[in-house]
This record gives structure tokens, sequence and C-alpha cells, in this order.
């Protein structure tokens, strides 16, 4: 059962939800086609696909995976983690990672957490741009913060119900 269903800029239907087990060839691959660095493998992918304190999400658009979120759940705390957001390269810019984002965004609040917290590239304009045009305020830096040495803005946006 889709958690949303959107259109991308061009008028595509968009379904996003809950990925399963079965997507997991899918979703290595659109880690290998996303990420030059800090790629998650195969096993962390099981390991976030079989977790309660996780949540996968996928966008299919045309029945394929297009973009994937992951998201962790802390046990007595008030803010999630967006830990990853993906789309594959050949398809941004038609508004498959806000509506990732959108998702992500109604499942933190969906698990009574009150605010989503994420870093993001110093280097990648593009997701900082989609992050504070949905309202995530800049909290931080950090330097060497990836596994390439490259530094990470810390974000996190305030979420309410309604």
């Amino acid at each position: 059962m889709p958690l949303a269903q959107t259109r991308t800029s061009d008028n595509s239907p968009v379904r996003i939800r809950t990925a399963r087990m079965s997507d997991l060839d899918a979703l290595v691959a659109l880690e290998n086609r996303s990420f030059t660095t800090d790629r998650m493998n195969r096993r962390q992918w099981r390991r976030h696909l079989a977790s309660d304190s996780a949540r996968v999400l996928v966008a299919e658009l045309a029945g394929r995976i297009a973009g994937a979120a992951v998201l962790f759940f802390r046990t007595r705390s008030a803010i999630a983690r967006l830990y990853s957001l993906a789309v594959d390269a050949r398809l941004r810019g038609f508004g498959i990672g806000e509506s990732l984002l959108a998702a992500c965004e109604s499942q933190t609040l969906a698990r009574k957490c009150l605010g989503l917290r994420l870093e993001v590239r110093t280097a990648n304009n593009a997701a900082q741009q989609l992050y504070l045009k949905r309202g995530y305020r800049l909290i931080g830096e950090l330097s060497d913060y990836y596994e390439d040495g490259a530094a990470a803005l810390r974000l996190e946006k305030s979420l309410t119900a309604g």
C-alpha cells in the first residue's frame, strides 16, 4: 500500500511506499549510482530493511525504484534522523526528492517525533536548496564528516501535525 502518491514536475505518477526486502537489489544499485563515497553496502541495506528503529521508503516511477530514503528513530528521542536520501541521477529535478522528503516528514510525525535532522555535504547545493525550501534550518557545521574528508552541514526541521 502506498504511503503517498504524487506526480513529478512533468506530471508522471510517483508512488512512495515502504521498502521491502525484495527491493534490496534495486536499493544497492541506486546507492552505487547515486554516491561515489560513503555508500551503504548490501548488508547495511538488509539491516535497515529489517530494523524496527529504521524506515526505508522508496519512490517508484513507472514501476521502478527512482529514489529512496532511510530514516532512523531512537527510543526516547523526539528527533528522527534522515540518514540517506537518494534519487536516481537520471531522474533528478522532477520533484522525486521533494516527494520522498515530504513522506519522511509524515513518517516522522507518525512515530510521534517532533523534528527531523539530517546532514548534507557542503558541496551538495541542490540538496541544500531542497531542504531550505522545505523549511530546514542550519544548526551546525561538521568538518571532516564524510569518509573522503568532506564537510557537512547539519540541518533540522521542527514538525507539527496538521
